[in-house]
């Protein structure tokens, strides 16, 4: 499972989501059975040329036409700030699916 988000920076545990329009870098986050095993920044969501499962996003007022283009399921975290919390939020099924 591949989750992509929008953050300020690009330090694995300093790393807070932001809007799409204020992000540093896309953090790409690999899991495999519960488990982050491997997390990569990039500036340009380009760069990854991964396949993208899932692309998390601060609230539903960002710009979502890409993802709507690629088909990538989006999901809202209004309250998960950390890629941490993010990634446990999205196993519990916490995170809101968003209509793209």
């Amino acid at each position: 499972m591949n989750i992509l988000i929008p953050v300020d920076c690009n330090k694995r545990h300093e790393a807070i989501i932001c809007a799409i329009e204020d992000l540093s870098y896309w953090a790409y986050v690999e899991l495999d059975e519960g488990q982050i095993v491997n997390c990569e920044f990039f500036k340009d969501k380009k760069e990854s040329n991964c396949w993208i499962d899932y692309a998390v996003i601060i609230n539903e007022t960002d710009y979502l036409w890409d993802f709507k283009q690629k088909n990538i399921s989006v999901l809202e975290a209004p309250t998960q700030k950390s890629i941490d919390e993010i990634v446990e939020a999205f196993l519990l099924g916490k995170l809101k699916t968003l209509k793209v």
